[in-house]
């Protein structure tokens, strides 16, 4: 059983224009959804752990999103990020409805792309080194879309990618039925050369859109760990010197790509708006 968002329902939220605090003084203004359906139930997960303390949480509570955590990045990229994916980014297209980040894919023209989209990152602004991250979302679904919660090395702007390294908490790649295959992954540079490694875990059919799930990693000094609903379906061992990069602080990427070198295009199968869910962050280190 869900919860719709239909036009006619009058809720009062705020479409992000900018990354910013909302003026208290000042209504947000109407926003219709088309289509938006929250799911009620699913996986959760605790608040603490053994050993482990709390140290961040984003909840996307409120009406803006908050710009002490994300900002946007905007635009087509270069060579469509570098991914040939076909959205152009827009804040435009980034709510906050009842606690959930809502990233809604839309089909529509925009400054020379066929789709628009939303992207933020937390550079800058919050990164972490280590810990248990735990991120409750629900997928959008449709040949061509590509959904992902993921990390990039607070360096970045430095050295590069793949050099300050990527660890893909969650990816999902819709269409030919793929949309309950879960992929973890790491990408890196090894004397010169971007080297990945990944797995897949596969969830029942429609669980990932229907319901929320819980996409964690557990990442020390040793290994990283990947996790749906705390089962363990990935792990690396990172002690080798080539994987240094994941010794260092890494900070998040929400995204909601369209087509791409993995998923493809779009077709007629794909309905739009698609949405992409956030009910929460958090992050747990140990004591």
């Amino acid at each position: 059983m869900k919860t719709t968002l239909k036009l006619s329902f009058a809720l009062l939220l705020l479409t992000v224009w900018a990354c910013g605090d909302s003026d208290p003084d000042t209504a947000p203004p109407v926003v219709d959804i088309p289509g938006l359906e929250i799911p009620e139930g699913g996986a959760t997960s605790p608040t603490s752990y053994a050993g482990m303390t709390l140290v961040w949480e984003e909840d996307f509570e409120g009406s803006s999103l908050s710009s002490q955590n994300w900002r946007h990045e905007t635009g087509r990229g270069d060579n469509g990020w570098g991914n040939n994916e076909l959205q152009y980014y827009r804040p435009e297209n980034t709510s906050l409805v009842d606690g959930n980040l809502v990233i809604t894919a839309k089909r529509e023209d925009f400054s020379g792309s066929p789709y628009t989209s939303s992207r933020i990152i937390s550079q800058g602004k919050q990164s972490f080194r280590y810990g248990r991250i735990d991120i409750r979302a629900a997928l959008p679904e449709g040949q061509g879309m590509w959904p992902a919660l993921w990390m990039l090395g607070s360096n970045f702007s430095s050295v590069g990618w793949p050099a300050c390294g990527e660890i893909d908490i969650m990816e999902m790649v819709g269409g030919q039925g793929r949309e309950n295959e879960i992929h973890g992954t790491v990408h890196w540079q090894n004397q010169g050369a971007w080297v990945n490694f990944g797995r897949s875990t596969t969830l029942p059919q429609r669980q990932a859109q229907d319901e929320f799930n819980v996409y964690s990693i557990e990442w020390d000094e040793n290994q990283i760990k990947w996790f749906v609903n705390d089962i363990e379906f990935n792990a690396i061992d990172t002690r080798p010197a080539e994987l240094n990069e994941f010794r260092e602080e890494f900070f998040f990427i929400i995204n909601l790509a369209v087509g791409g070198n993995w998923p493809g295009s779009p077709n007629n199968t794909t309905n739009f708006p698609q949405h992409f869910i956030v009910d929460y962050i958090r992050v747990f280190q140990e004591n």
